[in-house]
Protein backbone atom coordinates (compact mmCIF):
# COMPACT_ATOMS: atom_id res chain seq x y z
CA UNK A 1 0.00 0.00 0.00
CA UNK A 2 1.25 3.13 -0.90
CA UNK A 3 1.18 6.44 1.06
CA UNK A 4 -2.36 7.69 0.87
CA UNK A 5 -3.46 11.19 0.36
CA UNK A 6 -2.52 14.40 -1.74
CA UNK A 7 -0.03 17.25 0.26
CA UNK A 8 -0.82 20.02 -1.59
CA UNK A 9 -3.23 23.08 0.22
CA UNK A 10 -4.46 23.28 -3.30
CA UNK A 11 -4.68 19.77 -3.72
CA UNK A 12 -7.81 18.55 -5.88
CA UNK A 13 -10.91 18.33 -3.66
CA UNK A 14 -12.74 14.81 -3.22
CA UNK A 15 -15.58 16.31 -4.95
CA UNK A 16 -14.09 16.99 -7.80
CA UNK A 17 -11.88 14.29 -7.89
CA UNK A 18 -14.88 11.64 -7.68
CA UNK A 19 -17.65 13.41 -9.91
CA UNK A 20 -16.30 11.77 -13.15
CA UNK A 21 -18.93 8.25 -13.41
CA UNK A 22 -16.38 6.87 -16.47
CA UNK A 23 -19.44 7.45 -18.99
CA UNK A 24 -16.69 7.84 -22.17
CA UNK A 25 -18.54 10.85 -23.86
CA UNK A 26 -15.13 12.69 -23.64
CA UNK A 27 -13.27 10.70 -25.38
CA UNK A 28 -13.86 11.11 -29.03
CA UNK A 29 -13.20 15.23 -27.90
CA UNK A 30 -10.05 14.43 -26.22
CA UNK A 31 -6.77 14.94 -28.71
CA UNK A 32 -4.42 12.49 -27.14
CA UNK A 33 -7.05 9.88 -27.48
CA UNK A 34 -7.72 10.51 -31.07
CA UNK A 35 -4.39 10.23 -31.60
CA UNK A 36 -3.24 7.26 -29.46
CA UNK A 37 -6.18 5.48 -29.09
CA UNK A 38 -4.90 4.64 -25.20
CA UNK A 39 -7.37 4.86 -22.79
CA UNK A 40 -4.33 6.09 -20.49
CA UNK A 41 -4.41 8.97 -22.51
CA UNK A 42 -7.83 10.02 -22.03
CA UNK A 43 -9.41 12.27 -19.48
CA UNK A 44 -11.50 9.63 -18.03
CA UNK A 45 -7.98 7.56 -17.39
CA UNK A 46 -6.27 10.41 -16.37
CA UNK A 47 -8.70 10.94 -13.58
CA UNK A 48 -8.19 7.24 -12.59
CA UNK A 49 -4.68 8.01 -12.32
CA UNK A 50 -5.73 10.71 -9.59
CA UNK A 51 -8.14 8.60 -7.96
CA UNK A 52 -4.99 5.81 -7.44
CA UNK A 53 -2.65 8.20 -5.90
CA UNK A 54 -5.32 10.03 -3.67
CA UNK A 55 -5.87 6.42 -2.41
CA UNK A 56 -2.47 5.29 -1.81
CA UNK A 57 -3.34 2.67 -4.65
CA UNK A 58 -0.41 4.29 -7.17
CA UNK A 59 2.68 6.10 -6.37
CA UNK A 60 3.02 9.18 -7.81
CA UNK A 61 6.10 8.61 -10.01
CA UNK A 62 7.22 9.33 -13.74
CA UNK A 63 4.89 7.15 -15.31
CA UNK A 64 1.93 8.41 -13.64
CA UNK A 65 3.21 12.38 -14.17
CA UNK A 66 4.21 11.45 -18.05
CA UNK A 67 0.12 10.80 -18.23
CA UNK A 68 -0.73 14.14 -17.10
CA UNK A 69 1.98 15.61 -18.80
CA UNK A 70 0.62 14.46 -22.21
CA UNK A 71 -2.56 16.42 -21.69
CA UNK A 72 -3.00 19.57 -23.22
CA UNK A 73 -5.41 20.91 -20.83
CA UNK A 74 -7.44 21.73 -23.79
CA UNK A 75 -10.81 21.09 -21.81
CA UNK A 76 -12.72 20.06 -24.78
CA UNK A 77 -13.88 16.86 -22.77
CA UNK A 78 -15.23 20.05 -20.31
CA UNK A 79 -17.37 20.94 -23.05
CA UNK A 80 -19.49 17.55 -23.62
CA UNK A 81 -19.12 15.87 -19.70
CA UNK A 82 -22.65 15.25 -18.17
CA UNK A 83 -21.43 15.29 -15.23
CA UNK A 84 -20.02 18.65 -15.00
CA UNK A 85 -16.16 17.36 -14.29
CA UNK A 86 -13.75 20.49 -13.92
CA UNK A 87 -10.80 18.53 -15.91
CA UNK A 88 -8.91 21.76 -16.37
CA UNK A 89 -9.11 22.57 -12.40
CA UNK A 90 -7.96 19.24 -11.51
CA UNK A 91 -4.99 18.76 -13.79
CA UNK A 92 -3.90 22.12 -12.94
CA UNK A 93 -4.29 21.68 -9.38
CA UNK A 94 -2.76 17.62 -9.86
CA UNK A 95 0.51 19.34 -11.42
CA UNK A 96 0.63 21.86 -8.67
CA UNK A 97 0.80 18.30 -6.36
CA UNK A 98 3.39 16.74 -8.61
CA UNK A 99 5.33 19.97 -8.41
CA UNK A 100 5.60 19.48 -4.56
CA UNK A 101 6.18 15.64 -4.69
CA UNK A 102 8.50 15.40 -7.16
CA UNK A 103 10.89 18.79 -7.06
CA UNK A 104 12.14 18.98 -11.00
CA UNK A 105 15.80 18.65 -11.81
CA UNK A 106 18.67 21.56 -11.79
CA UNK A 107 18.07 21.78 -15.85
CA UNK A 108 14.13 22.42 -15.44
CA UNK A 109 14.30 24.13 -12.17
CA UNK A 110 16.53 26.97 -14.16
CA UNK A 111 14.35 26.93 -17.44
CA UNK A 112 11.28 27.72 -15.00
CA UNK A 113 12.96 30.33 -13.02
CA UNK A 114 14.20 31.66 -16.32
CA UNK A 115 10.41 31.53 -17.93
CA UNK A 116 8.22 32.02 -14.82
CA UNK A 117 9.85 33.99 -12.50
CA UNK A 118 12.86 36.17 -14.49
CA UNK A 119 10.73 36.71 -17.87
CA UNK A 120 7.03 36.72 -18.04
CA UNK A 121 6.01 39.13 -15.23
CA UNK A 122 8.52 41.86 -16.34
CA UNK A 123 7.38 43.60 -19.25
CA UNK A 124 10.41 45.58 -19.65
CA UNK A 125 13.05 42.44 -19.80
CA UNK A 126 10.49 40.62 -22.09
CA UNK A 127 11.02 43.68 -24.82
CA UNK A 128 14.74 43.74 -24.20
CA UNK A 129 14.59 39.83 -24.62
CA UNK A 130 12.54 40.91 -27.99
CA UNK A 131 14.78 42.74 -29.28
CA UNK A 132 17.71 40.59 -28.94
CA UNK A 133 15.76 38.03 -30.96
CA UNK A 134 15.22 40.20 -33.32
CA UNK A 135 18.69 40.96 -33.80
CA UNK A 136 19.15 37.38 -34.12
CA UNK A 137 16.33 36.60 -37.01
CA UNK A 138 18.00 39.56 -38.93
CA UNK A 139 21.63 40.23 -38.43
CA UNK A 140 22.25 36.49 -40.01
CA UNK A 141 23.11 34.87 -36.58
CA UNK A 142 20.00 32.69 -37.35
CA UNK A 143 21.34 31.20 -40.43
CA UNK A 144 24.67 30.88 -39.00
CA UNK A 145 23.67 29.13 -36.52
CA UNK A 146 21.65 26.94 -38.31
CA UNK A 147 24.18 26.11 -40.96
CA UNK A 148 26.65 24.85 -38.34
CA UNK A 149 23.76 22.74 -37.17
CA UNK A 150 25.03 24.40 -33.54
CA UNK A 151 21.24 24.35 -32.74
CA UNK A 152 20.21 20.93 -33.38
CA UNK A 153 23.69 19.90 -30.74
CA UNK A 154 22.25 22.26 -28.11
CA UNK A 155 18.46 21.06 -28.45
CA UNK A 156 17.00 24.29 -29.79
CA UNK A 157 16.71 23.34 -32.86
CA UNK A 158 12.75 22.77 -32.80
CA UNK A 159 12.73 25.50 -30.78
CA UNK A 160 14.49 27.93 -33.21
CA UNK A 161 11.92 26.39 -36.01
CA UNK A 162 9.19 27.29 -34.10
CA UNK A 163 9.44 30.88 -33.47
CA UNK A 164 7.86 32.87 -36.11
CA UNK A 165 9.47 35.79 -37.95
CA UNK A 166 9.51 39.11 -35.20
CA UNK A 167 7.48 41.89 -36.60
CA UNK A 168 9.60 45.08 -36.08
CA UNK A 169 6.38 46.95 -34.58
CA UNK A 170 5.74 45.42 -30.77
CA UNK A 171 3.29 46.59 -28.65
CA UNK A 172 3.88 47.89 -24.99
CA UNK A 173 1.21 48.67 -21.76
CA UNK A 174 2.61 52.18 -20.97
CA UNK A 175 -0.73 53.62 -19.74
CA UNK A 176 -2.01 55.17 -23.14
CA UNK A 177 -5.29 56.50 -24.16
CA UNK A 178 -6.82 55.89 -27.74
CA UNK A 179 -10.02 58.09 -28.02
CA UNK A 180 -13.16 56.44 -30.08
CA UNK A 181 -13.86 57.29 -33.35
CA UNK A 182 -17.54 59.04 -33.26
CA UNK A 183 -19.93 58.65 -30.74
CA UNK A 184 -18.03 57.39 -27.07
CA UNK A 185 -20.42 54.26 -26.50
CA UNK A 186 -17.81 52.82 -23.79
CA UNK A 187 -14.51 52.92 -21.85
CA UNK A 188 -12.97 49.70 -21.86
CA UNK A 189 -9.74 48.89 -20.75
CA UNK A 190 -6.93 46.09 -22.71
CA UNK A 191 -5.15 43.91 -21.95
CA UNK A 192 -2.00 43.15 -23.36
CA UNK A 193 -0.32 39.96 -21.88
CA UNK A 194 3.45 39.13 -21.55
CA UNK A 195 4.61 36.92 -24.77
CA UNK A 196 1.87 38.62 -27.69
CA UNK A 197 3.24 42.26 -27.55
CA UNK A 198 6.68 40.72 -28.55
CA UNK A 199 5.26 38.22 -31.13
CA UNK A 200 2.19 39.81 -32.67
CA UNK A 201 2.16 43.78 -31.96
CA UNK A 202 0.31 44.27 -35.21
CA UNK A 203 -2.64 42.41 -33.75
CA UNK A 204 -2.66 44.62 -30.72
CA UNK A 205 -2.43 47.60 -33.06
CA UNK A 206 -5.69 46.12 -35.18
CA UNK A 207 -7.47 45.60 -32.13
CA UNK A 208 -7.12 49.13 -31.00
CA UNK A 209 -8.18 50.03 -34.11
CA UNK A 210 -11.33 47.78 -34.46
CA UNK A 211 -12.47 48.94 -30.78
CA UNK A 212 -11.75 52.71 -31.24
CA UNK A 213 -13.84 52.24 -34.87
CA UNK A 214 -16.45 50.59 -32.89
CA UNK A 215 -16.98 53.46 -30.25
CA UNK A 216 -14.52 52.06 -27.58
CA UNK A 217 -12.21 54.29 -25.65
CA UNK A 218 -9.23 52.33 -24.94
CA UNK A 219 -7.08 52.45 -21.93
CA UNK A 220 -4.19 50.37 -21.41
CA UNK A 221 -3.25 50.61 -17.65
CA UNK A 222 0.28 50.55 -17.94
CA UNK A 223 0.72 48.24 -13.83
CA UNK A 224 -0.44 45.46 -15.77
CA UNK A 225 2.01 42.23 -16.36
CA UNK A 226 1.65 38.34 -17.37
CA UNK A 227 -1.62 37.30 -16.86
CA UNK A 228 -0.21 33.79 -15.03
CA UNK A 229 -2.14 31.16 -16.92
CA UNK A 230 0.97 29.37 -18.29
CA UNK A 231 2.44 29.83 -14.43
CA UNK A 232 -0.95 27.89 -13.76
CA UNK A 233 -0.96 25.11 -16.09
CA UNK A 234 2.75 24.21 -14.99
CA UNK A 235 1.45 23.65 -11.23
CA UNK A 236 3.22 26.92 -10.07
CA UNK A 237 0.21 28.19 -8.64
CA UNK A 238 1.18 30.27 -6.13
CA UNK A 239 2.89 32.75 -8.14
CA UNK A 240 0.30 32.88 -10.44
CA UNK A 241 -1.62 33.75 -7.35
CA UNK A 242 0.44 36.48 -7.58
CA UNK A 243 0.03 37.66 -10.92
CA UNK A 244 -3.78 37.56 -10.59
CA UNK A 245 -3.43 39.71 -7.15
CA UNK A 246 -1.11 42.46 -9.40
CA UNK A 247 -3.60 42.55 -12.51
CA UNK A 248 -6.58 42.81 -10.56
CA UNK A 249 -5.28 45.42 -8.98
CA UNK A 250 -3.94 47.39 -11.92
CA UNK A 251 -7.20 47.15 -13.80
CA UNK A 252 -9.58 48.22 -11.00
CA UNK A 253 -7.38 51.33 -10.99
CA UNK A 254 -8.37 51.44 -14.51
CA UNK A 255 -12.35 52.44 -13.73
CA UNK A 256 -13.50 51.08 -17.19
CA UNK A 257 -16.62 49.13 -18.05
CA UNK A 258 -14.90 46.20 -19.24
CA UNK A 259 -11.79 44.38 -19.75
CA UNK A 260 -10.91 43.23 -23.12
CA UNK A 261 -8.53 40.76 -24.28
CA UNK A 262 -7.95 39.48 -27.50
CA UNK A 263 -5.69 36.12 -26.35
CA UNK A 264 -8.30 33.32 -25.77
CA UNK A 265 -5.73 31.38 -23.20
CA UNK A 266 -5.49 35.08 -21.02
CA UNK A 267 -9.13 35.32 -21.41
CA UNK A 268 -10.01 32.12 -19.66
CA UNK A 269 -7.37 32.66 -17.21
CA UNK A 270 -8.60 36.37 -15.96
CA UNK A 271 -12.27 35.49 -16.14
CA UNK A 272 -11.32 32.15 -13.77
CA UNK A 273 -9.14 34.12 -11.76
CA UNK A 274 -11.81 33.66 -7.74
CA UNK A 275 -10.94 29.78 -8.37
CA UNK A 276 -7.21 30.65 -7.27
CA UNK A 277 -8.84 32.32 -3.73
CA UNK A 278 -10.75 29.97 -2.32
CA UNK A 279 -9.24 30.52 1.28
CA UNK A 280 -9.17 34.02 0.83
CA UNK A 281 -12.74 35.25 1.01
CA UNK A 282 -11.73 38.74 0.35
CA UNK A 283 -9.52 38.33 -2.36
CA UNK A 284 -12.19 35.90 -4.16
CA UNK A 285 -14.40 38.55 -4.29
CA UNK A 286 -12.35 40.64 -6.16
CA UNK A 287 -11.53 38.56 -8.31
CA UNK A 288 -14.93 37.19 -9.29
CA UNK A 289 -15.90 40.91 -9.93
CA UNK A 290 -12.99 41.04 -11.79
CA UNK A 291 -13.54 38.26 -14.08
CA UNK A 292 -17.18 39.31 -14.37
CA UNK A 293 -15.88 42.16 -16.43
CA UNK A 294 -13.33 40.50 -18.87
CA UNK A 295 -14.35 40.16 -22.56
CA UNK A 296 -12.94 38.01 -25.63
CA UNK A 297 -12.75 40.96 -28.08
CA UNK A 298 -15.00 38.67 -30.49
CA UNK A 299 -17.14 38.03 -27.93
CA UNK A 300 -17.32 42.29 -26.98
CA UNK A 301 -17.90 43.39 -30.49
CA UNK A 302 -20.14 40.62 -31.02
CA UNK A 303 -22.18 42.36 -28.76
CA UNK A 304 -22.10 45.68 -29.73
CA UNK A 305 -24.13 47.68 -32.67
CA UNK A 306 -21.26 46.68 -35.21
CA UNK A 307 -20.14 49.76 -36.90
CA UNK A 308 -20.42 49.80 -40.80
CA UNK A 309 -18.34 50.59 -43.70
CA UNK A 310 -16.73 46.87 -43.70
CA UNK A 311 -15.05 47.03 -47.30
CA UNK A 312 -14.91 43.63 -49.17
CA UNK A 313 -12.12 41.00 -48.44
CA UNK A 314 -12.16 39.15 -51.42
CA UNK A 315 -10.68 35.93 -49.19
CA UNK A 316 -11.70 32.14 -49.00
CA UNK A 317 -10.97 31.72 -44.76
CA UNK A 318 -11.04 28.77 -42.61
CA UNK A 319 -11.54 29.51 -38.71
CA UNK A 320 -9.72 27.32 -36.00
CA UNK A 321 -11.54 27.62 -32.54
CA UNK A 322 -8.98 28.32 -29.97
CA UNK A 323 -9.62 25.59 -27.36
CA UNK A 324 -9.40 28.27 -24.46
CA UNK A 325 -12.36 30.47 -26.17
CA UNK A 326 -13.85 27.47 -27.70
CA UNK A 327 -14.01 24.86 -24.82
CA UNK A 328 -13.26 26.93 -21.81
CA UNK A 329 -15.10 30.01 -22.45
CA UNK A 330 -18.08 28.45 -24.45
CA UNK A 331 -17.50 31.38 -27.49
CA UNK A 332 -17.77 29.87 -31.22
CA UNK A 333 -20.30 31.63 -32.67
CA UNK A 334 -18.67 35.42 -32.34
CA UNK A 335 -15.63 34.74 -34.23
CA UNK A 336 -17.79 33.38 -37.05
CA UNK A 337 -20.50 36.23 -37.29
CA UNK A 338 -17.49 38.79 -37.29
CA UNK A 339 -15.97 36.86 -39.88
CA UNK A 340 -19.58 36.08 -42.05
CA UNK A 341 -20.04 39.94 -41.28
CA UNK A 342 -16.97 41.01 -43.88
CA UNK A 343 -18.12 41.65 -47.24
CA UNK A 344 -16.61 39.05 -49.54
CA UNK A 345 -15.06 36.78 -47.51
CA UNK A 346 -15.97 33.09 -47.61
CA UNK A 347 -15.84 31.26 -44.41
CA UNK A 348 -15.38 27.76 -45.25
CA UNK A 349 -15.66 25.46 -42.43
CA UNK A 350 -12.56 22.34 -42.03
CA UNK A 351 -12.86 19.24 -40.21
CA UNK A 352 -13.07 19.21 -36.12
CA UNK A 353 -11.67 22.93 -35.65
CA UNK A 354 -12.45 22.41 -32.60
CA UNK A 355 -9.19 19.81 -31.85
CA UNK A 356 -6.31 21.24 -30.35
CA UNK A 357 -3.69 22.33 -32.66
CA UNK A 358 -1.07 21.27 -30.19
CA UNK A 359 0.26 24.74 -29.06
CA UNK A 360 -1.15 24.63 -25.78
CA UNK A 361 0.72 26.65 -24.45
CA UNK A 362 4.26 25.76 -23.75
CA UNK A 363 3.07 21.97 -24.96
CA UNK A 364 4.88 22.38 -28.15
CA UNK A 365 7.84 22.81 -26.25
CA UNK A 366 7.98 20.33 -23.79
CA UNK A 367 5.76 17.53 -25.57
CA UNK A 368 7.31 17.73 -28.94
CA UNK A 369 6.37 14.40 -30.40
CA UNK A 370 2.70 14.61 -29.63
CA UNK A 371 2.37 18.03 -30.71
CA UNK A 372 3.90 17.94 -34.39
CA UNK A 373 0.71 15.13 -34.63
CA UNK A 374 -1.50 17.02 -33.72
CA UNK A 375 -0.31 19.83 -35.56
CA UNK A 376 0.07 17.33 -39.11
CA UNK A 377 -3.22 16.36 -38.51
CA UNK A 378 -5.01 20.17 -38.23
CA UNK A 379 -2.77 20.97 -41.09
CA UNK A 380 -4.43 18.10 -43.40
CA UNK A 381 -7.83 19.33 -42.01
CA UNK A 382 -6.62 23.03 -42.67
CA UNK A 383 -5.43 21.89 -46.46
CA UNK A 384 -8.14 20.59 -47.57
CA UNK A 385 -10.52 23.88 -47.48
CA UNK A 386 -7.88 25.42 -49.61
CA UNK A 387 -8.11 28.52 -48.05
CA UNK A 388 -6.23 31.61 -48.68
CA UNK A 389 -6.37 32.65 -44.66
CA UNK A 390 -6.33 30.59 -41.53
CA UNK A 391 -8.47 32.21 -39.23
CA UNK A 392 -7.75 31.80 -35.06
CA UNK A 393 -8.29 34.26 -32.26
CA UNK A 394 -5.01 33.08 -29.35
CA UNK A 395 -1.45 33.54 -29.89
CA UNK A 396 -0.06 30.15 -29.00
CA UNK A 397 -2.05 28.94 -31.94
CA UNK A 398 -1.03 31.48 -34.43
CA UNK A 399 2.73 30.69 -33.90
CA UNK A 400 1.96 27.03 -33.88
CA UNK A 401 -0.28 27.54 -37.55
CA UNK A 402 2.34 29.53 -38.74
CA UNK A 403 4.76 26.90 -38.56
CA UNK A 404 2.71 24.12 -39.67
CA UNK A 405 2.21 26.77 -42.81
CA UNK A 406 6.32 26.90 -43.09
CA UNK A 407 6.43 23.13 -42.75
CA UNK A 408 4.13 22.26 -45.33
CA UNK A 409 4.89 24.85 -47.81
CA UNK A 410 1.19 26.11 -48.14
CA UNK A 411 0.29 29.37 -49.60
CA UNK A 412 -2.02 30.26 -46.91
CA UNK A 413 -1.48 33.37 -44.41
CA UNK A 414 -2.61 32.50 -40.72
CA UNK A 415 -4.26 35.83 -38.94
CA UNK A 416 -6.54 36.99 -35.96
CA UNK A 417 -10.06 37.23 -36.45
CA UNK A 418 -9.12 41.14 -35.05
CA UNK A 419 -6.55 41.34 -38.33
CA UNK A 420 -8.96 40.26 -40.44
CA UNK A 421 -11.77 43.18 -39.54
CA UNK A 422 -9.00 45.62 -39.72
CA UNK A 423 -7.96 45.14 -42.75
CA UNK A 424 -11.71 45.19 -43.70
CA UNK A 425 -12.53 48.41 -42.53
CA UNK A 426 -9.07 50.03 -44.01
CA UNK A 427 -10.79 48.93 -47.31
CA UNK A 428 -13.71 50.29 -46.62
CA UNK A 429 -11.82 53.84 -46.01
CA UNK A 430 -10.62 53.14 -49.49
CA UNK A 431 -13.83 53.26 -50.98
Amino acid sequence: MKEAGLRSPDAPSDADLYRCVHCGLCLNSCPTYLETGLETESPRGRIFFMRAVREGRLPLDDAVAGHWGMCLQCRACEAVCPSGVRFGRLMGRMRGETLLRRPPGPRERFLRWLAFRALLPHPRRLRMAGGLLRLYQRRGVRGMLRATRLLRLVGLAEMDAQLPPLSSKSFAAQGQVYVPQGERRMRVAFFSGCVMPLLHGPVHEATVRVLTRNGCEVVVPAAQTCCGALHLHSGERELARELARRTIAAFEAARADCVVVNSAGCGAQLKEYAELFERDPASRARAERFGASVRDVTELLASLPFERGLGALRLRVTYQDPCHLGHAQRITEAPRMLLRAIPGLTLVEMERPDVCCGAAGSYSLVEREMSRRLLERKMDAIASTNADVIATANPGCLVQLEAGVRRRGLRARVAHVVELLDEAYRAGEKG
